[in-house]
C-alpha cells in the first residue's frame, strides 16, 4: 500500500517562499507519476505540478509556472519549492501518486493515492 506523508506547510507573507516535502513509501513500480494538488475553501481540487518517476518529465499549472518547482529528490522523497507566493496560493496541498502513469498530468481522476494534506497560507 502506497503511503504519502506531507510536511513543510505553514504561513508566509506574499512574496515569500516555502518548500513542501512528501515522504513516499510502499510503491514499487517504475511507471508512477507523483504530484502536488491543492484545494482552497469552496473550490475544486486542482493539479499544481506532477512529475514522472525516474524520467523526470514534469507539468505545471499555468498559475504556478515560473514560481514553483517540483522535484523527485530521491526514490522516496518528492518536493515542491514554492517561490514568489501569492495570497491566491493559499490552500491545502496534497501529495499524490498515480499508477501506470507514462506521462504526467494534472487531472485528479488519475490519482490512486493521496496524502493527508498540509496547509499553506499566504497573507497579503
Amino acid at each position: 500500500q502506497v503511503q504519502l506523508v506531507e510536511s513543510g506547510g505553514g504561513s508566509v507573507q506574499a512574496g515569500g517562499s516555502l518548500r513542501l516535502s512528501c515522504a513516499v513509501s510502499g510503491y514499487t513500480y517504475m511507471n508512477y507519476c507523483l504530484g502536488w494538488f491543492r484545494q482552497a475553501p469552496g473550490k475544486e481540487r486542482e493539479g499544481v505540478a506532477t512529475i514522472k518517476t525516474g524520467g523526470g518529465s514534469t507539468i505545471y499549472a499555468d498559475s504556478v509556472k515560473g514560481r514553483f518547482t517540483i522535484s523527485q529528490d530521491s526514490w522516496n522523497t518528492l518536493s515542491l519549492q514554492m517561490n514568489s507566493l501569492k495570497p491566491e496560493d493559499t490552500a491545502m496541498y496534497y501529495c499524490a501518486a498515480a499508477k501506470w502513469c507514462y506521462s504526467p498530468g494534472l487531472d485528479s481522476t488519475i490519482v490512486n493515492y493521496w496524502g493527508q494534506g498540509t496547509q499553506v497560507t499566504v497573507s497579503s
